[in-house]
């Protein structure tokens, strides 16, 4: 008889802990490993934000669905591998940095409980990460290369390029063995070369070794024993994949949004208010609703920039000699707990979140406004901030642009340097600045000297050299930004826009193409094509249109079957056209690509530096 579904709430360490004879598996349709840095980052802020919090219950890492197959010792997954796989690198950094906490304690009676609850972590990391048993870990201490042998994960998915990368990483018996061994990707500089694994392996371990010994311990208990998920296995991969669509759809718990405007509703009716509370409210969710379809704010984010913006006007996260600590409460936790007279104050604080929202509805157009959420999230706490100096009906585009300069230069460095927002450098910077943002009474001169005097912390140079190495997107919209305002055309986003390889990607004439543009082979095709001299803004309809053509028939090309760079509004795209006008055959070269991309190099760090 066919076992039925079996779902259970267990610890990350239990879940993790395999007997000998099972692994995980990941499938062969799955994606390759893909989170980065910014994904590590907001799971470093989560759980150290949890063990702030000092909250009696546990931490819920989500749902985790396993198909199993080889009488259960194959374990599928169908939904989880990047969590899994993010927790397996983050127990290995882990395991290094208990090593030297232990090393560095003596064993006196003083550090005696301390040196216990490591030594309890370490043993059961390890019994995670090599399934060795408590009496084989003396020897394994001692002769790691015994037993570093050990399947945990499998990896069949067809779109991994670095099937044994974590394995690598696991087998290495510390640090730098793991960073000697670790993938190198051809043509790739400084931390650019080096996998996804090993990045975000590298986020940890640096990571962990800003904290002390006895905040290790805590941490290591906390992600081990207090940590969640519910792991529901199946034993049919039909049943397992159809559970995973039903589960991203429906069934959603209640959020924090829904526990507040039920005390507030409560405290409201005390008040003999329900019925203003109640119109309030649901014009808030209707300016919500609409901000959360065009991908801005829900209302979850406007009250969580709220207890920003009031932490901050009541500088509460400043201390006496004028340090920053940027740990910061739940969400729900700061209106219920901390600051439960917020409560008592229905109608009030739903005045300040509708003024927020409303503020958010009218910004959410300006240029330097969308070129923003290109960048990071968190930019919105800040900015919010800043704005909430102002009614809805005072706001400006010129009001906006001062500070959102400023707020553009720094999260542009946090873009390209290989640090979280969470790192000392932005988040420490931006709580305390914050303090600024929000008082009216604070000059705008003052806070964009702060930003200068801040910037000014990285050196131009290495900036550069990272602009160079840069192959994603949000720098692209912030070319075309810096393009237009240097020869005074408007810039503004279209309703659909792309990014073009001017040099396509793809095509079946790409082999030709290379040809023409001097590319040798398919490293080298593969070091360019993505670089930012080879990308720009683009119409959607232009670009689907002309697709992977040559770049003389984009150039040239505008009839009513085709259109090209001749019918877009974007200032790089026409002065292309105008460039190239009279070349009966123009070519889009390697060397083109090459001095396009320093040019930009050069107009970036200008924007940032002024240098």
């Amino acid at each position: 008889m066919a076992k039925n579904i079996d779902p259970k709430l267990k610890k990350i360490g239990d879940y993790l802990k395999l007997d000998k004879s099972s692994f995980f598996s990941i499938p062969e349709y799955q994606r390759a490993y893909s989170w980065e840095i910014k994904h590590c980052d907001k799971l470093w802020q989560d759980i150290e934000t949890f063990i702030e919090s000092g909250g009696t219950d546990p931490y819920f890492f989500g749902t985790i669905i396993i198909n199993c197959q080889n009488n259960d010792t194959k374990l599928d997954l169908i939904d989880g591998q990047q969590r899994t796989t993010t927790f397996f690198l983050l127990l290995k950094a882990l395991l290094i940095r208990l090593n030297d906490a232990i090393s560095n304690n003596t064993s006196d009676e003083e550090s005696a409980s301390l040196i216990a609850g490591l030594k309890a972590r370490r043993e059961k990391i390890l019994s995670i990460l090599y399934k060795v048993e408590a009496e084989d870990i003396p020897e394994m201490l001692k002769n790691f290369d015994k037993f570093k042998d050990c399947q945990i994960v499998g990896n069949e998915s067809i779109n991994e390029r670095f099937k044994l990368e974590l394995s690598t990483i696991l087998k290495a018996a510390d640090y730098a063995e793991a960073e000697l061994r670790a993938e190198k990707i051809p043509r790739k500089q400084k931390d650019n070369k080096y996998t996804n694994y090993f990045r975000n392996f590298k986020f940890f371990f640096e990571r962990l070794n800003e904290i002390s010994d006895s905040n290790v311990n805590v941490f290591a208990r906390n992600i081990l024993e207090r940590c969640e998920i519910i792991e529901i296995r199946s034993w049919n991969v039909e049943q397992a994949i159809a559970m995973f669509n039903s589960l991203n759809s429906d069934g959603l718990p209640l959020s924090d949004a829904n526990i507040i405007s039920a005390l507030l509703y409560s405290e409201a009716t005390k008040q003999d208010k329900d019925k203003q509370f109640s119109e309030n409210w649901e014009e808030l969710l209707k300016l919500t609703d609409e901000l959360g379809r065009h991908g801005i704010v829900d209302i979850d984010a406007i009250l969580m920039q709220y207890m920003y913006i009031n932490r901050a006007r009541a500088g509460e996260y400043i201390s006496d000699n004028g340090s920053v600590n940027v740990t910061t409460p739940g969400l729900r936790r700061y209106y219920t707990e901390i600051h439960r007279e917020l409560l008592i104050m229905p109608i009030d604080l739903c005045k300040e979140l509708i003024n927020l929202a409303k503020i958010w509805l009218k910004v959410k157009d300006y240029t330097i406004v969308k070129l923003l959420l290109k960048f990071n999230e968190n930019v919105k706490l800040y900015l919010a901030g800043y704005l909430s100096r102002y009614s809805a009906q005072e706001v400006t585009e010129e009001i906006v642009n001062r500070i959102g300069e400023c707020l553009l230069k720094l999260f542009t460095i946090l873009e390209l340097v290989d640090a979280g927002y969470s790192s000392s450098k932005f988040k420490t910077f931006l709580f305390g600045e914050n303090i600024k943002l929000v008082d009216e009474n604070i000059d705008v001169d003052e806070i964009e000297q702060d930003f200068i005097n801040h910037t000014s912390r990285w050196k131009a140079e290495d900036i550069k050299n990272e602009i160079r190495e840069y192959e994603k997107n949000a720098l692209v919209f912030l070319n075309e930004y810096l393009f237009s305002k240097n020869v005074d055309k408007t810039f503004a986003f279209t309703e659909k826009y792309d990014i073009e390889h001017i040099m396509p990607s793809s095509g079946k004439n790409q082999t030709s193409i290379r040809a023409d543009a001097g590319i040798a082979d398919d490293d080298e095709f593969a070091f360019l094509v993505n670089k930012l001299g080879n990308k720009i803004m683009l119409e959607e309809n232009i670009n689907r249109s002309i697709g992977n053509e040559w770049f003389r028939t984009k150039i040239q090309e505008s009839v009513a079957s085709k259109s090209g760079y001749k019918d877009s509004r974007y200032a790089i795209a026409m002065a292309l056209v105008e460039k190239y006008k009279e070349t009966t055959k123009p070519y889009w070269l390697k060397e083109d690509i090459i001095s396009t991309t320093e040019k930009i190099v050069e107009r970036i760090a200008m924007y940032v530096f002024g240098v």
